[in-house]
């Protein structure tokens, strides 16, 4: 009697080199018999080698064949993605509080720059003057009536723009720059998959 087992692979992965991945940890499972179900989860797929470096691509394939040869009497059905990738988590360095804030010094005065030269291109000094001789007839070198509003509301800004405070979130809306990243991982994700899954392509010297 055949037994049927939905599966439906993650997107990706993240293990400790060395892991052994079991079915369990690439793929949600769904079978009318529980016990099937977890025996399968427990089904050894592929051990990490150093020679993965941080990526290893398993392909829907390889996940049927694995439950196949546990158990042949199983009518595997596959939903979702057809590879999954395994991201080998390695233990992240520490930096120094010199280093982070030479980083930050760095990041701060390059922003600083790049807000300086497009305010003077732009000639928003000038501007400013110019706004406030319309607002009250006088004409002087430094606005600061305007400067500083102008000053406190491109910080403001920057701040709703990318929708943070330091690490807390304002909103459950995604920033621009989060679009950005993700759009970024979803083309590397691809690549990735397409390039490092050596079932994906067929040279002529393998026949």
């Amino acid at each position: 009697m055949e037994k049927t087992v939905f599966i439906k692979l993650r997107h990706r992965v993240q293990v400790r080199p060395g892991a052994v991945v079991t079915i369990g940890d690439v793929a949600q499972i769904i079978a009318n018999d529980r016990d099937v179900e977890e025996q399968l989860k427990t089904v050894s797929l592929y051990q990490i080698q150093p020679s993965d470096k941080n990526i290893v691509i398993i392909d829907v394939m390889k996940v049927v064949q694995a439950m196949v040869e546990r158990d042949g009497s199983l009518d595997v059905q596959t939903i979702g993605p057809s590879q999954t990738i395994i991201e080998v988590v390695y233990q992240k360095r520490r930096f120094s509080t010199a280093y982070f804030l030479l980083i930050w010094l760095l990041l701060f005065v390059g922003s600083a720059m790049a807000i300086m030269n497009f305010h003077e291109d732009v000639s928003m000094q000038e501007v400013h003057q110019r706004l406030y001789e319309m607002m009250t007839g006088k004409k002087i070198d430094k606005p600061l009536l305007l400067q500083i509003p102008y000053s406190l509301g491109l910080g403001i800004g920057m701040i709703l723009f990318f929708n943070h405070v330091f690490r807390k979130r304002i909103n459950e809306e995604p920033s621009p720059l989060e679009v950005e990243m993700f759009n970024y991982q979803q083309s590397l994700d691809q690549y990735v998959i397409l390039h490092e899954n050596k079932e994906s392509m067929r040279k002529i010297d393998d026949d």
